[in-house]
This record gives C-alpha cells, structure tokens and sequence, in this order.
C-alpha cells in the first residue's frame, strides 16, 4: 500500500471518528414539541347530562315507606388541570332538579315536593395515553350537594332536604379530533343519600333519601 493510499485511510478514519459523536447527537436527542401543536394544561367540556336517580329512601317509623324522584336532563360544564399527562384534577357543575314521590306503603299520599339540586364534585383523575386519540380516563373524589328553591305539594309542607357530602367515582374517555378538540363520554356514580323532614298536616315527618344518582354525560373538549 503506497503512501498515499495510507494518508487516505488515516483522513477517512479521522472524519468518520469526527463526525460520529455527531450523528449520535443528532439520532438520539430528543425533539422538541411542535409550537404550533403543543397545549398547556388547562381543559374544559360541556356537556348534556342525564342525570338518572335509584329511587328509594323511607320515612322513619314507617315500615314499607320509600320514595321516588324524577329522572332529568341538563347542561353540564366541568374545568380539568393537568398536573402530568396522567394525572389531573376536574371540578364539575352544574344544576338540576328534583321531584320528591311518595312510594311504597306511602305511595297513596302524592308528591312530596321540588328541590333544585346543585352538587359541585371535584375528582382526581387517571388518564390512559398509550392509545393514541383515545383517550379513556377514571377518577374518584367528593361531591358536596346543595338543595335550595324547595317547594311543597299536596298535603306536605316545609319540606327541607339537608345539604350533604358524598363519594363520587367516575369513568369515562375523550376521543381527541386534533391537538385541542374531542368529544367525551363520561359516567359519574354519586353515593347521595341526604336526611329530608316534611310536616304532612300537624305530623312532622323524617327520613332518608337515597338520591345515589348516575351522571351520564356526553359533549365536547377543549384543551388548552
């Protein structure tokens, strides 16, 4: 091998040891987000939500007494914080209403009454994200329920049922469209039974309503 050939090898092998740490560089580091594409952590939805109640409860003293409630249809809006991809907080409100039935032994003495329900429920949430735009979720928290603009029917008056907390556990996914829009599906359980009292004539009754209501909801998402 002559001495120009040598000198050829010896500045190939010199390049390719130059340029290698290089290319390693290049294939390895990782690569930045696209600004055009990249969201913070901030997400809210609106939904519709049925709100579909278990139907019982009792009167105190009474044996065989229960309670019925009507079943209802509602906007739903809920604010979500994402403290990593997975993990994230989400506040759901919104506002219903509920007719209160006698049912049971009772059944013969009519509705009770109406009461507007306002149940604010913050739930810690696990996200899934190994499957690409689906995006399924499950959560649990507390629900803290408000009943207010109560009114009597029939018989019954100064019917009062008692703000109460509440379990909540959740499932549900968002399909995302694109990097800030999707549509969501979402089911809550609320374990609601508050303590109520009614005066039917001069006898003041007393009881449990075990509201335990599903939400089921389905809307859209934003991201942000």
């Amino acid at each position: 091998m002559g001495k120009t050939t040598k000198r050829s090898w010896a500045i190939l092998a010199a390049l390719l040891l130059t340029a290698t740490p290089a290319v390693a560089a290049d294939v390895f580091a990782p690569t930045a987000p696209d600004a055009a594409t990249a969201h913070g952590p901030w997400q809210i939805r609106v939904r519709a939500l049925g709100v579909i109640t278990e139907d019982a409860g009792s009167v105190d003293g009474i044996p065989g007494s229960d309670l019925s409630y009507s079943d209802t249809v509602t906007p739903e809006l809920d604010i979500s914080y994402y403290f990593t991809p997975n993990i994230a907080a989400e506040l759901v409100l919104g506002t219903t209403y509920a007719n209160i039935h006698t049912d049971g032994s009772i059944a013969g003495l009519g509705k009770v009454g109406k009461t507007w329900v306002l149940p604010p429920t913050l739930t810690l949430q696990y996200h899934f994200t190994n499957f690409g735009a689906f995006k399924p979720y499950v959560g649990a928290g507390l629900n803290y329920t408000m009943f207010y603009s109560q009114s009597d029917a029939g018989a019954f008056t100064n019917l009062d049922v008692e703000d109460t907390f509440g379990a909540a556990l959740q499932v549900g996914f968002d399909y995302m469209l694109d990097e800030h829009w999707g549509i969501n599906l979402d089911a809550k359980k609320l374990f609601l039974e508050p303590d109520w009292t009614a005066n039917l004539g001069t006898t003041k009754l007393s009881g449990t309503a075990k509201l335990n209501p599903w939400l089921i909801g389905t809307g859209i998402t934003y991201r942000f």
